[in-house]
């Protein structure tokens, strides 16, 4: 008995020796697996890879194929996709449910070729850069501004105006100045003849402008004397521009509706009221033909 069970402790120790052999074999063959998947992982069939990256973006493209980052499904278009129903066709690889589907989508499709539906793609394009109806007048708008400021330059510069009438462009519209001088007499608010040609000029570039045409009468800060007619600066001003309104309205026929007026006596001058030259150029009349847009019938 006592051998025996010297034996069995001797035969049991051995195996519990060897047991991590088990788990060594195992670790070895899970590695070699391992290893096994990750060559195949990395051995790529370019040619099995073609034919399914073809097939698929051949159904899903849309400009370009999907996997190539195409547009994908939802950016494409019937047209394509009947094309691609039919190249399936050809080839034989369509069921009878395939070919019904091929042909509705074809019918429905009819007029949306790739084609025909790229082009209807670009006119979505062009019709997004199309400028709005409030572009487009404020373009004819300025066109017009630019060409009226030209044309007076030039009649100023014919004519050796230079001194009585300024123009400049300004951010509410085209200001045309004209010297106090070259209007009236000192403390008068009545129109000189001499300036009647210049207004003419004006009166027939105004009538097709399709503008507002704002205008204002400024002073210096020299007080009005006894004898004029006039209260203060605010009248004289304010009765200075309407002169030049009357002009317009009366003598040339021109629409009330383009015109506004407005006296503001020596509250925005120009120049300088502290020199004799600064204050010459305060007493003046603005045109100002305003920057805006028409009104849409």
């Amino acid at each position: 008995m006592r051998q025996r069970n010297r034996r069995q402790g001797r035969s049991r120790g051995k195996e519990n020796r060897d047991r991590w052999m088990i788990t060594y074999a195992d670790l070895i063959t899970l590695l070699l697996i391992f290893f096994i998947i990750l060559y195949a992982m990395s051995s790529l069939d370019t040619q099995k890879y073609a034919i399914v990256t073809g097939s698929l973006s051949d159904t899903f493209k849309s400009g370009s194929p999907v996997l190539e980052g195409g547009n994908g499904v939802l950016d494409g278009n019937q047209g394509n996709t009947g094309a691609a129903v039919s190249n399936e066709q050809e080839a034989g690889g369509s069921t009878g449910s395939g070919l019904s589907s091929g042909g509705n989508v074809k019918e429905n499709g009819s007029n949306g070729t790739g084609t025909g539906t790229d082009t209807s793609g670009q006119n979505g394009e062009t019709a997004e850069h199309q400028p709005s109806a409030r572009e487009l007048a404020f373009r004819e708008q300025e066109a017009k501004l630019a060409a009226l400021m030209g044309v007076i330059t030039k009649y100023v510069e014919d004519n050796n105006l230079g001194e009585q009438i300024f123009v400049a462009d300004k951010p509410q519209g085209i200001a045309i100045t004209l010297s106090d001088r070259f209007l009236f007499d000192a403390g008068k608010a009545e129109l000189k003849s001499p300036a009647f040609p210049a207004l003419r000029q004006l009166s027939g570039l105004f009538r097709g402008i399709g503008a507002t045409i704002s205008i204002e009468g400024h002073t210096d800060n020299v007080p009005v004397t006894a004898a004029s007619d006039y209260t203060d600066n605010w009248e004289l001003s304010g009765a200075r521009a309407l002169s030049v309104l009357r002009f317009f309205l009366d003598n040339e026929g021109l629409s009330p509706d383009t015109f506004q007026y407005a006296g503001y006596a020596d509250t925005r001058p120009a120049y300088d009221n502290t020199t004799a030259e600064g204050r010459q150029k305060n007493r003046r009349v603005e045109l100002i033909v305003l920057r805006q847009l028409q009104e849409e019938e």
